[in-house]
């Protein structure tokens, strides 16, 4: 087959990077659809279910797929991780269609995690770099919609081959080889990111391993770890299980129909898209992101404080399954994308990156091993309420130190925050703009 020419720029260049969103996503409600038929075909335990949730896209597998893909990606630049991540995806895509056992879907599920979590740190990074000044988070913001179209396409799948079983399944994991393909493919034609070729061929380039050493001694980028790791983390710990694990919240809610199950979920997903687009994009360049950031996790609290203190009956669900949509589409991810890009330098965009998602995807992994049993065990109730907690604390630092950098590039970021020097012998800027400070 024929590689596309070069010089694949602009929207089309960051609709194809986006894929990577797309198939994250899909994988996670590839996942949690499909994850009742493996557990009575294989007669899994609770466990084992964990297990595949937990070493998954969702979790400890995009955690390390991260750690090694950031770090790779500022050495050999972006464009090598779109040479061979969506390769070993799809080898795990068709593993997950073929899987006869615990032991094939175990290494099914970990090998796209490994994928997506080199994929998508290098995917916010190189839209970023990219996009211009004014324009930046809209253009990020394709990556979170390309995100929230995933799952929706996803359950909709789902719901449609209900009556297939565990067959279905494995047609919704036939498709994202089929999407992992054609979006290799297109892949091909991308160029380098410009800014990170710039940053190689300046006099001041250092080594990848120093440069690692200088993200974690400087006081501009131990800030941002933390802020950046705070607030994604901990809406991360929500949405994570939501993800992968709402059916199962819904039927202890009372919603013991699949299809039903499935139809809340495109609900959120569809609510999703559209303030995605509507709302992130169209607003995130051009009004205050910490008003945008705060009215977005607001949203969530009342959602998830719906589904636990009203009664879980229908209209309640859509309630929650709309205004938790809501959220998702001005949620932290979306915000933490655009920051985690604006936030560090070239040298170590998408090293920081793949550290912060390492972090993030391993909490998140260790509460998805337990969260099965715990659902199980304590009911939404309980679960519910620490979720909220999650949340809340996520908002609050959110909204206190949400950093000011839109319409600067990323070149007058840089100076802001680190000055001249970048190699990390000298002190960090004297001072930061009150413009660009927590």
């Amino acid at each position: 087959m024929k590689i596309p020419a070069k010089h694949i720029t602009g929207w089309k260049a960051t609709i194809a990077v986006s894929m990577s969103n797309y198939i994250e996503a899909g994988s996670i409600i590839a996942i949690a659809t499909s994850m009742g038929f493996w557990q009575k075909s294989f007669m899994l335990s609770n466990g084992q279910v964990g297990m595949l949730a937990a070493f998954s896209a969702n979790a400890f597998g995009a955690a390390i797929g991260a750690i090694i893909g950031g770090p790779l990606c500022d050495k050999y630049g972006r464009k090598f991780i779109y040479t061979y991540d969506l390769i070993i995806y799809m080898i795990g895509a068709l593993l997950a269609t073929f899987s006869l056992n615990f032991p094939m879907l175990m290494t099914a599920f970990l090998l796209t995690g490994l994928a997506v979590g080199a994929g998508v740190p290098a995917g916010w990074t190189y839209i970023a770099e990219q996009a211009p000044a004014g324009e930046r988070a809209k253009h990020v913001g394709t990556a979170q919609l390309a995100w929230s179209i995933g799952p929706l396409i996803g359950f909709a799948l789902a719901a449609a081959l209900v009556p297939l079983g565990l067959i279905g399944s494995r047609l919704i994991f036939a498709h994202l080889f089929v999407i992992a393909f054609v979006t290799w493919w297109i892949r091909q034609g991308l160029d380098e990111s410009a800014i990170w070729k710039e940053s190689k061929e300046a006099p001041q380039k250092i080594s990848t391993l120093r440069s690692m050493r200088t993200l974690f001694t400087r006081k501009a980028n131990l800030t941002a770890l933390l802020f950046l790791f705070l607030v994604y983390g901990l809406w991360n710990l929500v949405a994570g299980q939501a993800g992968i694990f709402m059916p199962r919240i819904y039927a202890s809610a009372g919603i013991s129909s699949v299809v039903q199950q499935d139809l809340l979920q495109i609900l959120v997903w569809g609510v999703t898209v559209a303030v995605t687009y509507f709302g992130f994009m169209k607003y995130a360049d051009r009004l205050p992101r910490r008003w945008l950031y705060i009215g977005g996790a607001a949203l969530g609290i009342i959602a998830w404080l719906i589904l636990v203190f009203a009664h879980g009956t229908l209209p309640m669900l859509i309630a929650f399954a709309i205004l938790w949509g809501a959220s998702s589409g001005l949620g932290a991810q979306a915000f933490y994308a655009v920051w985690t890009s604006e936030l560090f330098a070239t040298q170590y965009r998408a090293g920081a990156q793949g550290v912060l998602f390492f972090a993030v995807r391993f909490i998140t992994g260790l509460l998805s091993y337990a969260f099965p049993t715990i659902l199980a065990t304590r009911g939404v109730p309980f679960v519910g309420k620490l979720l909220i907690v999650f949340l809340s604390a996520a908002l609050l630092i959110g909204g206190i130190w949400a950093p000011r950098t839109q319409g600067k590039t990323l070149s007058e970021i840089e100076l802001d925050r680190y000055g001249i020097d970048l190699d990390g012998e000298g002190p960090d800027a004297p001072s930061l703009a009150p413009s660009t400070t927590y």
